[in-house]
């Protein structure tokens, strides 16, 4: 009888060869960019969340009032899947203000606190939106200046 045989090993195997970088022969016309915006749910859940102060008096027939929402974002940790802390409330301030939406919604909500604490209806309203953050809590401002509408 001959020897057992012995198992044949394998040959290392080689790396592919590499393939030369690409050349970019065709451009494309558009630039792309990402953006960042509040999610459209987000104005009716900080509008949602938030605790409200309101005041405001007469001067004549000129209404000047101010609105506070306190949006605390550990309230909404239940409902949103960012991190309630000072870094997104810093960013929610940041983009509030940019955002059309929000202000037109602040504006509304303006108006109709300053309805409340006027016992009238007013016109001509003008209403300023600010926004900012202090710790984990968004801050709106929402002062306004309206007419005494004569009936």
């Amino acid at each position: 009888m001959g020897s057992p045989r012995r198992a044949r090993r394998a040959a290392p195997l080689a790396p592919p060869p590499r393939k030369p970088m690409a050349l970019a022969r065709r451009v494309s016309l558009f630039e792309r960019e990402v953006t960042v915006r509040l999610a459209p749910v987000a104005v009716e859940l900080l509008h949602g969340a938030a605790r409200i102060l309101s005041e405001g008096e007469f001067a004549g027939d000129v209404y000047t009032g101010s609105t506070m929402l306190t949006v605390d974002l550990a309230r909404t940790s239940a409902l949103i899947s960012d991190s309630p802390d000072s870094t997104t409330a810093q960013r929610v301030a940041f983009l509030y203000a940019a955002d059309e939406r929000c202000r037109t919604h602040a504006r509304r909500i303006a108006v109709s606190e300053a309805r409340i604490g006027a016992g009238c209806d007013l016109s001509v309203p003008h209403v300023d939106v600010e926004s900012r953050a202090k710790g984990p809590e968004v801050h709106l401002s929402l002062n306004i200046e309206a007419q005494r509408r004569n009936a």
